[in-house]
């Protein structure tokens, strides 16, 4: 369970500070690759144009569904996330609590994803086939590392995040 509360806590930050960043990079015009905009911070965003080159006109129109979807996004319910802190910290653990609250905000989350996922399929049909053939291509071989992860033993993943951690401590 403490496992889900924080995979939820973690997703709704990473989300928004994505979505601002992604946001930040269209306003600043550094649309020109994936290494613009990771230089920013926004990996997530990086990887959706990861290969090409966009024209001005291509930025443009970025920027203008970036700047729309900016304003249509439903922001983040930081009391959601001060309740689940509550809960996370109270003297008694309750777990039903805790999953409602979790439930509650991963159905948030949910709609946020749903919006970017929405933003980045009109951003997609901006391009060119040409720009499209790319993407896709470049997609398939990230899931092609993805699954030579996934097929490591797990505890060889437990190792790597732990030692990983202890650096960073």
């Amino acid at each position: 369970m403490r496992i889900v509360t924080t995979a939820v806590m973690a997703s709704t930050l990473a989300l928004t500070a994505l979505t601002g960043q992604a946001a930040e990079a269209v306003k600043s015009g550094d649309w020109h690759s994936a290494k613009d905009l990771e230089s920013q911070g926004s990996s997530v965003q990086g990887h959706m144009f990861d290969g090409i080159s966009l024209t001005e006109h291509q930025r443009q129109q970025l920027r203008d569904l970036m700047q729309q979807a900016r304003h249509e996004q439903s922001p983040v319910n930081v009391s959601e996330i001060e309740t689940m802190h509550k809960l996370v910290t109270a003297e008694k653990f309750d777990e039903s609590a805790v999953r409602a609250q979790a439930e509650k905000m991963a159905q948030e989350q949910v709609k946020r994803q749903v919006e970017m996922a929405k933003v980045r399929n009109q951003m997609f049909h901006l391009l060119t086939p040409e720009q499209q053939m790319i993407l896709n291509n470049k997609h398939r071989q990230r899931m092609e590392q993805m699954r030579d992860l996934a097929e490591m033993k797990p505890s060889s993943g437990l190792r790597l995040s732990s030692s990983g951690n202890q650096r960073h401590q």
